[in-house]
C-alpha cells in the first residue's frame, strides 16, 4: 500500500490530492499512537485517564502581549487526558511540605498540598523573591507518572525558571531525575532546559514524570513577568505506591 500511494504522489493526477489526505492522516494517527505509546509503562498495563479536576477558569480569553521570550502558544482548546496505570491516583494530598522560604510572604507552605486548587486570595502561598523551590514528601516511595501544579492563576503570567525533579532523598543527591526545565539559559544552575515558558491557567501545568521511582518532588521557580515574588496554588503528583 505504501508503494501504491508513493508512486500515486510521484504522478500527480485526480488522485493525488487524495492519497495525500490519507497519507496525512495515517501519520498523523501514527503520531497518536506513539504519544500513547510513550506514555504506557512496560508490561501492558490497562492504560486510564488520570483522574483531574480542574479549578473554576479566573480569566478568559487569550493573554496578548506578553513580552515574554520562547513562549508556548496557547493549545487553543483543553489539554488531552493523560493516560496512566489504572488505580492511580494524587498521592501528594496533604502530604508534608518544605521550602526553601518556610516563613512565607503570603499563606501557608501546607497550602501546597491542601486540595485547594481556587486560585482566589486566601488559596495560594506567597513565596520570596528570586530562585525559590517547595518540595513534596510522598512518604515513602512511589512510581510517579505525572506532576500538575497551579503556580497562580488568578491573572495570565509567565514563571521563569521552572524546573521540576524527583528523587530518592530530601537532598537530591540519589536517583534524581529532571522532568521539566524551561530555564534555557542555566540561571539555576541545574543545566540549560529545552521546555518553553508558559503562560498559567486553570489548567495548570502538567509534567510527565515516566513513571520514574521516588519519594520527594521538588518544584523551582524565580519570579514572573509580574514581579520577582514565587506562587504557589497546589502542586498534585499522580502515582501509586512502589512495589
Amino acid at each position: 500500500m505504501a508503494q501504491d500511494i508513493r508512486r500515486t504522489l510521484i504522478a500527480g493526477g485526480p488522485g493525488c490530492r487524495r492519497v495525500a489526505g490519507l497519507a496525512a492522516a495515517a501519520t498523523s494517527l501514527l503520531f497518536i499512537a506513539g504519544t500513547l505509546q510513550a506514555q504506557a509503562p512496560a508490561g501492558g498495563q490497562k492504560l486510564v485517564p488520570i483522574p483531574i479536576q480542574l479549578p473554576k477558569p479566573m480569566f478568559e480569553g487569550t493573554p496578548q502581549n506578553l513580552s515574554v521570550p520562547n513562549l508556548q502558544k496557547p493549545l487553543g482548546r483543553p489539554r488531552d487526558p493523560f493516560l496512566a496505570p489504572a488505580g492511580v491516583t494524587n498521592v501528594a494530598r496533604d502530604k508534608a511540605v518544605l521550602s526553601s522560604d518556610m516563613e512565607p510572604v503570603i499563606g501557608d507552605i501546607e497550602q501546597v498540598t491542601d486540595g485547594d486548587k481556587k486560585g482566589a486570595e486566601g488559596s495560594f502561598v506567597e513565596l520570596g523573591p528570586g530562585a525559590q523551590h517547595v518540595t513534596v514528601d510522598l512518604g515513602a516511595p512511589h512510581e510517579v507518572f505525572a506532576v500538575l501544579f497551579w503556580h497562580y492563576h488568578k491573572t495570565p503570567r509567565v514563571y521563569f525558571d521552572v524546573v521540576v525533579q524527583v528523587a530518592d532523598d530530601a537532598g537530591f543527591t540519589k536517583n534524581v531525575h529532571t522532568i521539566f526545565n524551561n530555564d534555557h539559559d542555566n540561571t539555576s544552575g541545574m543545566g540549560a532546559g529545552k521546555d518553553m515558558n508558559y503562560v498559567e491557567t486553570a489548567e495548570g501545568r502538567l509534567v510527565d514524570a515516566r513513571g520514574h521511582r521516588a519519594r520527594y518532588v521538588r518544584l523551582y521557580s524565580s519570579g514572573s513577568n509580574a514581579n520577582e515574588l514565587n506562587h504557589y496554588v497546589e502542586v498534585e503528583v499522580f502515582g501509586r505506591p512502589a512495589k
